[in-house]
């Protein structure tokens, strides 16, 4: 199919609360230089489509109050290629949004819908990945998905078991499951079936809606209603009336896990949802002590395997500290072992409890 009816749907409506206080609800993670590469993850989830689809056919779907950082950050795109949702709904509203607005403007158009707050390496694997998805979806009324090659019995994803082959890495998707225990994530690794999800989807906008109007009516009859108002200046009130209503459901549930069509596209570029501090630890440079430092200035003795992530100009010393994190928002100063991190989301909830919003 010609390249001008392929399109990009970029997810960025997350806060990231697992990297608070970091990332914060005014600054959430997927706008940070993590890897200090100068490029936020957004703009890098941006750059690393740009060989698969015209920019004029990326779109960013994100939350109303984060608009004007994604212009800032994305000044080649237009207004219009933002859709600012006025309510948090999950994935699968939003991207039937997205699949009702393209499908409106251009009946043959087929989309890969990504996050952009994940870490992707070996690019020019992914485009490669990516276009041989494009190919079999337009040829095939199907829902694809990106299945990792798991290189660890990892317990923070989830995981697709694949089923009979189409052509090598091709395959019909046999189940879903989510995050397994340590025991069970080893027996996935080691039998060679099962692939990490990574939340990549790819679809032709007939596809995905015909998949919404059989698995999740309810969604479909809202964006149904509004068929004469995508694209044109009627499009935000329809939503700003109709998206708060719809059910908070994510496209996993909603069709994934429903649907009769589903496959799976086994890739093996590097990739990582950068999660948690220590996913983010795992995936960055480290000096001589293993020490991590996130764009600031460190002096650290007797110090090893910790991450830094400092706002500002403030040097950061420390003495006698392993294996911590060392978080600095200016306000709040987050100092939590590694292998605590999984308290950080409760941290969160008390600092709201405490103080309300002010520090969140």
């Amino acid at each position: 199919m010609d390249i001008k009816h392929r399109y990009c749907v970029i997810m960025c409506g997350g806060i990231g609360s697992r990297f608070w206080p970091y990332s914060r609800t005014g600054m959430p993670k997927q706008f940070i230089d993590f890897m200090g590469t100068g490029r936020s993850l957004l703009q890098m989830s941006y750059d690393r489509v740009l060989p698969l689809v015209p920019k004029e056919n990326i779109l960013v779907l994100t939350n109303a109050m984060y608009v004007d950082l994604v212009r800032k950050q994305l000044p080649d795109i237009a207004p219009e290629q933002i859709l600012a949702e006025p309510a948090r709904r999950n994935t699968a509203p939003c991207i039937a949004w997205a699949a009702w607005r393209i499908g409106a403007l251009d009946p043959e158009a087929s989309m890969i819908v990504t996050p952009s707050d994940h870490l992707i390496t070996g690019e020019a694997l992914f485009v490669d990945n990516v276009r041989r998805g494009f190919d079999f979806v337009e040829s095939n009324e199907a829902l694809l998905t990106l299945g990792i090659t798991p290189t660890r019995p990892e317990t923070g994803y989830g995981y697709i078991q694949i089923g009979e082959p189409l052509e090598p890495g091709l395959n019909k998707v046999k189940t879903f499951t989510e995050k397994p225990d340590l025991e069970l994530a080893k027996v996935f690794v080691q039998s060679g079936e099962f692939f990490w999800n990574a939340g990549i989807f790819m679809w032709t906008a007939a596809a995905i809606k015909k998949a919404f109007r059989t698995y999740a009516p309810d969604i479909a009859d809202k964006f149904d209603s509004g068929y004469d108002v995508y694209g044109t200046p009627a499009e935000k009130d329809f939503i700003d009336r109709e998206f708060p209503a719809c059910m908070g459901i994510s496209i996993d549930y909603a069709i994934m896990e429903k649907a009769t069509n589903v496959y799976v596209e086994t890739v093996s570029f590097g990739w990582n949802d950068l999660g948690t501090w220590s996913a983010l630890y795992d995936n960055s440079p480290k000096n001589n002590d293993a020490n991590v430092t996130q764009n600031c200035s460190v002096l650290a003795y007797n110090s090893r395997g910790n991450i830094f992530a400092v706002r500002g100009e403030k040097l950061v010393v420390v003495d006698g500290l392993e294996d911590y994190i060392v978080a600095d928002a200016g306000d709040v100063l987050l100092v939590c072992p590694k292998s605590r991190e999984q308290s950080i989301k409760q941290m969160v909830n008390d600092a709201k409890n405490h103080f309300g919003d002010k520090y969140l």
